[in-house]
């Protein structure tokens, strides 16, 4: 019988230890409901980490973050929301749950992200045809910071409130200031392949302690203040469980470690791979500092990185194709889009390639190795 090597996956959570003792706490003294001392702890925890007077309320995850944003900011039917193409379906998949409309805009070829001048033109656009949009989603892809100055700069001017989506990018910072922290609301996630996890989880982060307690009545059922249960309007199960957060307070414990085994992966893979002329590398604009969640690479065409993928999977090697731009996805067919070509060059030619902060330097190697003998044939 022939054996596979063993799997290598592109993102597998990494615990550090101290999880179980939380966990245990949960246990210990009957916390295993939603909320309690883990979910205050680990709020608080995170409102340290980020720094700038911000105020955070952990949810089930990174989409019902967004959700609760767009709900708090007055998005509903028939509004337009600006939202970057290139990313998970997530970011934009609220819009439509609140009955809006996604725009979505294509990206900049420095840092992957939202294109500030699409998003002005688009705006422009909008207001020609007789609708402010509500809302700006912008998003830190594969921990890679978008550049906020222009994109903070671009909603003040319009008015427009500007939703972080650090989904990706917890630990990462733009010009000294950690993201999470960028826009008039941020959201984080949780997700088992994320940098840190909860097993399932996310978070809502505002710059207002009202508009936090407004976000966990909402998450909360919507349960009016009464001795019975009593709604006076929508509310949805949105907060994070007591045992999950248990975890996350573990996890925040090891971040800053989990960050620069990350990028430690991205050196290496630089060093052993940035001289085969068929492969480049997303670079650190000035000033910025990513968590560098993924190490993703661009080919020098869609053949070539089929080929890779495929003979990384042969190997038992996980890899992936970047994000499918959501203007090209079937769900949003209908979808008004303000486009370049490069998110679509990107899905096109880009791969993310195992970038686990447990990866050892064994299966780092194995992995180059795969694409040198592929890529240099």
């Amino acid at each position: 019988m022939i054996t596979k090597n063993k799997k290598v996956y592109l993102s597998s959570p990494h615990l550090g230890g101290s999880e179980k003792k939380y966990v245990n706490e949960a246990f210990d003294t009957n916390w295993v409901a939603p909320l309690g001392p883990n979910v205050d702890a680990f709020e608080i925890s995170l409102e340290s980490y980020l720094n700038d007077n911000v105020h955070v309320a952990s949810v089930a995850s990174g989409t019902a973050a967004i959700h609760l944003a767009l709900m708090l900011l007055g998005v509903g039917p028939g509004d337009d929301v600006l939202c970057q193409s290139f990313t998970f379906s997530a970011s934009a998949n609220p819009i439509l749950y609140q009955g809006a409309n996604p725009v979505f805009v294509d990206s900049e070829e420095t840092t992957w992200n939202i294109s500030p001048e699409l998003l002005e033109n688009a705006i422009i656009s909008r207001l020609s045809h007789g609708g402010k949009p509500k809302a700006i989603i912008a998003v830190h892809l594969y921990g890679m910071p978008y550049d906020a100055f222009a994109i903070n700069q671009i909603g003040v001017k319009y008015g427009i409130p500007v939703i972080e989506d650090s989904a990706e990018a917890l630990g990462s910072e733009y010009l000294g200031i950690k993201c999470g922290s960028l826009g008039d609301m941020a959201i984080l996630s949780f997700n088992g392949n994320k940098i840190i996890t909860t097993s399932g989880g996310g978070a809502l982060v505002t710059k207002g302690g009202r508009m936090k307690e407004k976000a966990i009545f909402l998450a909360s059922q919507a349960r009016d203040n009464a001795p019975h249960y009593q709604h006076s309007q929508l509310g949805y199960n949105y907060r994070m469980s007591n045992v999950l957060a248990g975890i996350g307070r573990g996890q925040l414990e090891v971040l800053d470690e989990r960050v620069e085994m990350r990028r430690k992966n991205y050196d290496f893979y630089h060093k052993a791979l940035s001289d085969i002329p068929k492969i480049t590398f997303l670079k650190e604009p000035s000033g910025v500092r990513s968590n560098r969640w993924l190490t993703a690479i661009l080919l020098d065409s869609y053949e070539t990185r089929e080929k890779l993928r495929m003979a990384l999977a042969e190997e038992n090697i996980e890899s992936r194709p970047l994000w499918k731009p959501l203007h090209l996805q079937p769900v949003f067919e209908k979808s008004i889009a303000y486009t370049n070509g490069v998110s679509a060059k990107l899905f096109e030619k880009g791969l993310c390639l195992p970038s686990g902060s447990n990866l050892t330097e064994k299966e780092l190697t194995r992995i180059t190795n795969v694409i040198k003998n592929t890529l240099l044939k």
